[in-house]
């Protein structure tokens, strides 16, 4: 006999209904945009999300040359790494990143509010970005959102 009136459903990857979203990253702020597609991708805003499992969406991002930075972050923000040899730290500004590789820019800015664990790198994978307004997704007919309608 079965006492409980309710049961919490957890959802697995073959009930998860997955979309695919187009975000115009044109006069956004970088931050701002890349937490509102971090819970895109990771499926926050479904009624079913369940913490362990890939619940999110597809998100295509365009315009990403045009994202914005606020304040002098443009030249006081540091993108560090490290080439493995002795004394190998290297920086490179945000300017000069947005000079070449704009992409990287907001890839960065992403998969930083991902897990960081083998569900974010899955996550991860399910963004594109593009420097342009042109992506090769037309055939998926991604659905155009408005970042300031998400909360």
């Amino acid at each position: 006999m079965d006492t409980l009136s309710y049961k919490t459903v957890s959802a697995n990857k073959e009930t998860v209904t997955k979309e695919w979203v187009l975000v115009d990253a044109e006069n956004e702020v970088l931050g701002r945009l890349a937490s509102k597609v971090a819970m895109l991708l990771r499926g926050k805003l479904k009624p079913n999300f369940t913490p362990h499992v890939d619940c999110g969406d597809n998100v295509v991002i365009i315009n990403a040359a045009k994202v914005r930075l606020t304040g002098n972050k443009m030249a006081q923000k540091e993108y560090i790494r490290h080439t493995g040899y002795p004394g190998g730290q290297r920086t490179i500004t945000a300017e000069q990143l947005m000079k070449k590789n704009p992409i990287a820019v907001v890839e960065k800015a992403v998969k930083g509010m991902l897990p960081k664990n083998r569900l974010g790198s899955k996550l991860f994978r399910n963004m594109f970005v593009y420097e342009g307004a042109e992506h090769k997704h037309e055939a998926q007919k991604p659905r155009k959102i408005n970042l300031n309608e998400i909360k």
